[in-house]
C-alpha cells in the first residue's frame, strides 16, 4: 500500500471504533480488532510491535477501544516520521553484496565459453544469502532445522512472509543450483534456463528487498 492509502485506512478504522454503540461494543470491537490486525500485518508484517499491541487489546469497552485507537495512532506516527520503509545499515550492506553477486552472474552468462553451471551456482548462492540474511534481520529461529535454502523457505512460508508460489519458485531454483553444483551438466547446459533463473531471482529479491 502507498502512504496515502495506509493513512486513509487508519482514519477509516478509527472512525469505525468511534461509532460503536454501548450495547454492541464487545462484539463489534472484536470484529474491528480483527480488521486492524489484518491491516497492520499487511503494512508492517506479523512480527511488528504495532500488531502485538492491537492483539493484546481487550477488557472493558472504553479501555478496549482506547488501546485499539492508540495502536493506530502509533502506527500513524511511525509512518509520518518516514520510518515505514526503513532498512537497517547492516541489511542494506547485505543486499548490496547479494546484488553484486547477481551482477557477476549476469556477466558470466554473457561471456563466451562459460558453462551455464557457473552462473547458476552463483545465482543460487546469492538467493541463499538473501534468504539467510532476511531471517537474521527478522530474528526468526530455524528451530531444529539445519541452515539451507529449503529450511529458510519453510520458515519464511510458515511466518507468512512469502507465498506458496514463492516457495515453489525457490524450490525449483534450488534444484537447478544443486544440479549445477553436483556436476549434472546435461541438466544445466541450457543457457536460457539460467537466464530465467536469474530473472526470477532478481524479481523475487526486488519484491522482498525490504521485508517487514
Amino acid at each position: 500500500m502507498d502512504y496515502i492509502t495506509v493513512l486513509t485506512h487508519i482514519d477509516r478504522l478509527k472512525s469505525s471504533i468511534g461509532v460503536i454503540g454501548k450495547g454492541e461494543q464487545s462484539a463489534r470491537l472484536r470484529g474491528i480488532q480483527a480488521q486492524i490486525i489484518e491491516f497492520m500485518i499487511q503494512v508492517v508484517g506479523p512480527k511488528s510491535s504495532f500488531v502485538r499491541m492491537a492483539e493484546n487489546a481487550g477488557g472493558i469497552s472504553e479501555y478496549y477501544a482506547s488501546i485499539l485507537n492508540s495502536s493506530l495512532d502509533s502506527l500513524r506516527s511511525h509512518i509520518e516520521a518516514g520510518l515505514l520503509d526503513e532498512i537497517s545499515p547492516t541489511r542494506r550492506a547485505q543486499l548490496d553484496v547479494v546484488s553484486d553477486f547477481l551482477e557477476q552472474a549476469q556477466l558470466l552468462l554473457g561471456a563466451k565459453g562459460v558453462h551455464p553451471a557457473a552462473p547458476i551456482v552463483l545465482i543460487g548462492a546469492s538467493l541463499e544469502e538473501f534468504l539467510r540474511t532476511w531471517i537474521d534481520e527478522a530474528d526468526i529461529s530455524l528451530g531444529q532445522r539445519k541452515p539451507s535454502i529449503d529450511s529458510y523457505t519453510q520458515v519464511l512460508l510458515a511466518e507468512n512472509l512469502i507465498s506458496k508460489q514463492d516457495a515453489k519458485d525457490i524450490t525449483a531454483w534450488a534444484g537447478l543450483r544443486n544440479q549445477a553444483a553436483h556436476g549434472e551438466w546435461e541438466e544445466v547446459s541450457n543457457k536460457q534456463r539460467a537466464y530465467l533463473m536469474l530473472e526470477g531471482v532478481n524479481l523475487f529479491m526486488r519484491k522482498y528487498s525490504n521485508p517487514k
